[in-house]
């Protein structure tokens, strides 16, 4: 199998390297086996790890000792607390869909379309995201596919009476059950949702879906894998023609523990005779490239890089979907939630063996793209209103925020207050205002990420008033539901003592039955709320936009066939390339993207399509 630690020594030239980009080398060795191909990854081999393919163990990838995870440290914000977030992403083959939460979610039609790229409108990219899929769900047989490497399913798991209480609190506020709140246009509605996880309950990642089965075929002997090294910087020509990178493995995969500090260690290059391609996450690109003399020249000659291009768009314009988790007691039973997995009720290896089929589900079985009132954006203030009348009011394809119930409780299981379950009320904005950058500090992999989400910096405040309007409504909805026991008092905001709006920490069922019926929240109230979402704002692993695809002039880093401005034979394809934010998880974009890329970088080599002699196994 050609999977590598070490880079054999007849391969010291191939004919595209790509850092990263399960879905790009496959599909360009389908296109012709005889091109020989390098994916480098900065992480371990991931096949068959238990945390990657048991979808109900994603929990523990955020476990600091992880080690496909990897942890962003950023600035510290006083919009957050003054708090210094940590962003994790992809730190394995697969990248992202390797830890992610797997949730099946494409963006709208109006959000490809905002993209203003040709080729890359809604009606172009339907095909792509028909080709990535095997579909297992309802809705509009049209707008899905049915025979990609990737099954959308169930699982093997479904929680339904959280899944019906979700459903039905929200038709009581307004919010109907959509039949395919993922065909692009339906929208402020709520589903039963469908995951990445096949009818067979594994977890259907770009690398086990797309490239190891290409690996452990032999019917691809050109294709190469190198895990556990990083690409430091692209090597250029005196032309500014990409034919090569420079790498090192990474020290968290040496012996000596001294590497961690200094990540020193013997640099060596590999040439590409026709392509390099990075895809190496909306975090991790820009520093390749940076660290490759293309980025903004300012920032590079501060710290020490020699400028080859200059673009100012690199790590610039950071966003991710901000994400506020609210805890809630309930009377769910173990086996209907994944918490005793993280908390140590479960024996994971004696669940494993026995095929346990709660290993096979997310925990999340329902979630919702809401839109606020007019009413509701009037109680928001003047500044919301302006950029509600702006963007969203004749834009009704487009969410303010979205809403999702997870079966699992991610914070300390020690310190709750009862055994009772508890669980998450997930809201994240999907179209933030806020934005950020990452760069790097220096010319090597040592050298600090300068990392400033910009949560919660916009003009006006109001990405954090969607907070607090989702916490509303959220609440609305728990309080109605069957399975309601209370709230868990640490993760809700601190209400002034008389409130109306009070915690409350234990009940024997739902305590608001009339649809009519709200909870009041005086000006304090909101306050309380302000200040909580500023202490626990997080990531959603979202991160996107931080190499543009759009024209120099607009900060872009990209053209439409995605081949870098001012530099030939290199291309970016991962989520840094999206000019505009999705209403959606980004998973499903981040395949998309591959797809796209592949197609166009296959065009591009002169490649002809030849069909793959193995099926994709339908699981």
């Amino acid at each position: 199998m050609p999977l590598h630690t070490k880079l054999p020594e007849g391969l010291k030239e191939v004919d595209v390297i790509i850092a990263g980009g399960c879905v790009v080398a496959s599909r360009l060795a389908e296109a012709d086996r005889n091109l020989v191909i390098l994916v480098i990854e900065q992480g371990p081999n991931n096949y068959g790890m238990p945390d990657v393919v048991h979808p109900a163990l994603y929990p523990r990838n955020l476990f600091p000792s992880s080690n496909i995870t990897l942890f962003w440290q950023t600035r510290k914000s006083p919009q957050l607390a003054d708090r210094s977030p940590i962003v994790p992403s992809g730190g394995t083959l697969g990248g992202g869909s390797a830890m992610n939460w797997m949730v099946y979610t494409r963006g709208q039609r109006s959000d490809f379309d905002s993209w203003k790229t040709e080729g890359w409108s809604a009606d172009d990219l339907l095909p792509f995201l028909k080709k990535l899929e095997t579909y297992h769900g309802k809705g509009d047989k049209d707008r899905h596919g049915f025979d990609g490497p990737v099954n959308v399913s169930k699982g093997t798991h479904t929680c339904s009476r959280a899944e019906d209480a979700f459903v039905e609190a929200a038709a009581k506020l307004g919010y109907p059950e959509s039949h395919d709140l993922q065909n692009l246009d339906e929208n402020n509605a709520i589903e039963r949702y469908y995951r990445y996880v096949g009818l067979n309950g594994r977890r259907q990642d770009a690398a086990h879906r797309y490239l190891h089965p290409k690996l452990q075929s032999g019917d691809y002997p050109n294709l190469h894998v190198l895990v556990e090294k990083q690409v430091l910087k692209i090597l250029f020509d005196g032309q500014k023609r990409a034919h090569g990178v420079v790498y090192q493995t990474n020290p968290k995969w040496l012996a000596n523990p001294e590497y961690l500090a200094t990540a020193y260690t013997a640099q060596r290059q590999v040439q590409a005779r026709k392509m390099v391609v990075v895809s190496a996450g909306a975090n991790g690109t820009p520093g390749i490239l940076e660290r490759s003399g293309v980025g903004d020249a300012e920032i590079l000659k501060k710290v020490g890089i020699d400028v080859l291009e200059d673009l100012p768009g690199v790590g610039a314009d950071y966003q991710d979907h901000h994400l506020t988790l609210w805890s809630y007691r309930t009377n769910l039973t173990p086996q209907e939630t994944i918490n005793g997995y993280q908390d140590g009720r479960f024996d994971v290896e004696a669940r494993i063996r026995n095929n346990d089929e709660l290993l096979g589900t997310n925990g999340m079985d329902a979630q919702g793209k809401f839109r606020p009132t007019e009413t509701e954006v009037e109680a928001l203030g003047p500044e919301f209103k302006k950029a509600w009348d702006r963007d969203f009011k004749d834009a009704p394809n487009k969410p303010l925020m979205i809403l999702a119930l997870y079966t699992c409780y991610y914070g300390d299981h020690s310190v709750l207050p009862d055994d009772a379950e508890y669980v998450s009320q997930a809201n994240w904005t999907a179209y933030p205002y806020s934005r950020g950058h990452v760069h790097v500090t220096g010319p090597s992999m040592h050298h600090p990420v300068d990392f400033d989400t910009g949560w919660l910096t916009d003009e006006g405040d109001v990405d954090v008033k969607k907070h607090i309007w989702a916490y509303k409504v959220s609440r609305e909805m728990w309080r109605r539901m069957p399975i309601f026991r209370g709230e868990l008092a640490a993760t809700h905001p601190r209400f002034p003592e008389g409130s109306k709006a009070a915690v409350i920490e234990k009940a024997d069922g739902p305590v608001m039955m009339a649809d009519d019926e709200r909870i009041e929240y005086s000006a304090e109230d909101d306050k309380a709320i302000d200040q909580r979402v500023r202490e626990i704002l997080s990531t959603t692993w979202h991160s996107l936009g931080t190499c543009k695809m759009a024209p120099r002039d607009r900060k872009g880093v990209v053209d439409r066939d995605l081949s870098v401005h001012g530099v030939r034979g290199l291309k970016v394809a991962d989520l840094s390339v999206p000019p505009e934010n999705v209403g959606a998880n980004t998973g499903n974009t981040a395949f998309l993207i591959g797809e796209k890329a592949a197609d166009i970088f296959a065009k591009e080599l002169g490649l002809s399509k030849e069909e793959a002699s193995l099926s994709q196994p339908r699981l």
